[in-house]
């Protein structure tokens, strides 16, 4: 259990965090959305002990992430969206490396390697970017750690390697693990990150899973223009519109929809969903 308690951090003079609590589960893909410089890299980095919060706690486990104990180290495993290139055969990258950690399966690691169609035997710093991010994704779901956070995994992955991620993910992880994963791709995620949370400087505007949201709101994917709808797009075929959810209707939730109905409706959305 990860429970975040009114945590603020600032760059210098700058505040980027403000107030900001959550609790996320075991067992759960979290999905962390928010507009660029809300702060959803600074909070991995909080989460993973690389930054101490300027105020608030962070208790991971009944543990300190900045204390950075070893015993709690070897549990979570951070993968930043910049990834390094260093000049030595991947496996000998995930032998040496894996020797940090407890739980590292060199085995799982060559099978993930193969699934994206990586090769083992090529120096990183050979590589594509497309190839090295897929290397260090191997890295880190073969590491096997209770708690996985990832900062934009999917970007510089072409089509097929987006789909051999998402399956990756689902197959590779325990089911008592929590992820949470950080990203401007919805689309590449929606079928594997539940609950959603949105972010804003000063607060978490959504933490619910998919069925709470659906339970909430309605998305209509019909032509016919609902009045007083909360946010409304076209889309190939037709349009979506998101409505609060009156009739108990159960819907395919839309999460770019989502986000920008969000985004209109801070104080609403915070009101409907608080627990």
């Amino acid at each position: 259990m990860i429970t975040i308690d009114r945590i603020a951090f600032s760059y210098g003079k700058t505040p980027v965090l403000k107030d900001i609590s959550m609790k996320l589960e075991s067992g759960r893909i979290y999905g962390l959305l928010g507009e660029n410089g809300v702060g959803k890299t600074t909070l991995l980095t909080l989460l993973c002990g690389l930054k101490k919060p300027d105020a608030g706690t962070i208790d991971i486990d009944g543990q300190c992430p900045f204390r950075r104990k070893p015993g709690f180290l070897a549990s979570e495993f951070y993968l930043g969206d910049e990834v390094v290139a260093h000049p030595v055969k991947a496996s000998a990258f995930a032998k040496e490396n894996g020797k940090f950690r407890e739980g590292f399966d060199m085995g799982k690691f060559m099978e993930l390697m193969e699934i994206f169609e990586t090769e083992t035997d090529r120096k990183m710093n050979a590589m594509s970017f497309g190839q090295l991010k897929k290397t260090h994704i191997s890295f880190a779901l073969a590491c096997n750690c209770r708690y996985l956070f990832m900062d934009e995994p999917t970007n510089g992955l072409d089509i097929p390697s987006k789909t051999q991620f998402r399956k990756a993910v689902m197959k590779y992880t325990a089911e008592d693990s929590t992820i949470l994963i950080s990203t401007h791709q919805v689309r590449d995620l929606e079928n594997i990150i539940d609950p959603i949370i949105i972010l804003d400087r000063q607060d978490v505007l959504l933490n619910a899973s998919v069925a709470e949201i659906s339970e909430k709101l309605h998305f209509d994917y019909s032509n016919e223009k609902i009045e007083g709808a909360l946010y409304g797009e076209l889309i190939p075929g037709g349009s979506i519109q998101v409505t609060l959810n009156t009739s108990g209707e159960e819907s395919k939730v839309n999460i770019e929809a989502l986000f920008n109905t969000v985004l209109r409706h801070k104080e609403l959305i915070k009101g409907l969903f608080k627990k």
